[in-house]
């Protein structure tokens, strides 16, 4: 007679996840962020392991959560665990070739990527390029996009163009701009987003800011390009992301005083992705960028 007794169930994966984003966070509430849950559910999977593993992994107090010593020790074998993970769905996406997914700041998926978006198709035939906004770059390592493109600090992924801040503005109103000083008689349009980027160039040409910059603000970069080609006001522009209509005069820019941030337009790609898929994502850069790729 075989003999089948029963056998320890495993940890449950959802309960290991929670438990590894709230360790490596630090809280409940952006591992909850990160998962798409809610910071109850994260607690009560926490919960769940803790109950399955007889082990206390965190200390509760009343200003957040600390890892136990228990918690710290399993805490970079779970973190490689799931990178592993990832990684392996990121090669099996890239064996199945059917998908590119990019992730961008909205910006840039709106100004930069979607121009290029023919191009691109293009020049990867046969696959779905899908793109999502977000406002801070994925984690590649777990989230299954092909590559993400966002302002970062120099330094970071690959390069494909220096961040550089100019005023711009419709033609109509350029005519009025003939020295720095003068922008402050016309309205400035100001992101919310990058709302100390007037007080950056006008720091690095040299000029005082005002204490409180007086014109309409948006939450959306792009809103704010659209109201400067209708001749709004002044906006203090990334140039990466309004090269195509300073190309088509649409907007000019008065003065030629560029001032760089230290961040550049960069291209962010995951490990574990074959050359012939870099190559691919290489159809976004510049002759110069798929030269210098490797």
């Amino acid at each position: 007679m075989a003999v089948d007794p029963p056998r320890p169930k495993p940890p449950p994966l959802t309960a290991l996840r929670a438990f590894e984003a709230a360790a490596r966070l630090g809280k409940f509430s952006s591992a909850a962020d990160e998962l798409a849950v809610t910071s109850g559910a994260v607690s009560q999977q926490v919960r769940i392991l803790e109950d399955w593993a007889g082990v206390k992994l965190f200390d509760r107090k009343a200003q957040g959560v600390v890892l136990t010593a228990s918690g710290a020790r399993i805490l970079p074998l779970l973190s490689n665990s799931f990178d592993t993970l990832g990684q392996v769905t990121q090669v099996l996406q890239d064996e199945a070739g059917r998908h590119m997914r990019i992730a961008a700041l909205p910006a840039i998926a709106q100004l930069w990527l979607a121009p290029r978006l023919p191009a691109l198709r293009h020049a990867v035939p046969g696959r779905e390029v899908s793109v999502t906004a977000l406002e801070q770059p994925p984690n590649l390592l777990r989230e299954p996009f092909s590559c993400a493109l966002f302002l970062l600090p120099n330094g970071r992924g690959l390069s494909l163009e220096e961040d550089i801040l100019l005023p711009v503005c419709a033609p109509a109103l350029a005519g009025s701009l003939k020295q720095p000083d003068d922008l402050l008689a016309l309205p400035w349009l100001i992101d919310t987003s990058w709302g100390a980027d007037w007080q950056t160039w006008l720091a690095g040409v040299g000029l005082k800011a005002p204490d409180r910059p007086k014109g309409p603000q948006f939450s959306l970069y792009s809103i704010a390009v659209q109201e400067a080609l209708a001749g709004v006001g002044v906006l203090m522009a990334h140039k990466v992301l309004v090269q195509r209509y300073l190309e088509t005069g649409e907007l000019v820019a008065p003065f030629d005083l560029p001032v760089k941030t230290g961040k550049s337009l960069a291209l962010l790609t995951p490990n574990g992705l074959t050359r012939k898929s870099r190559d691919q994502v290489a159809a976004l850069l510049t002759d110069t960028a798929i030269k210098d790729w490797t």
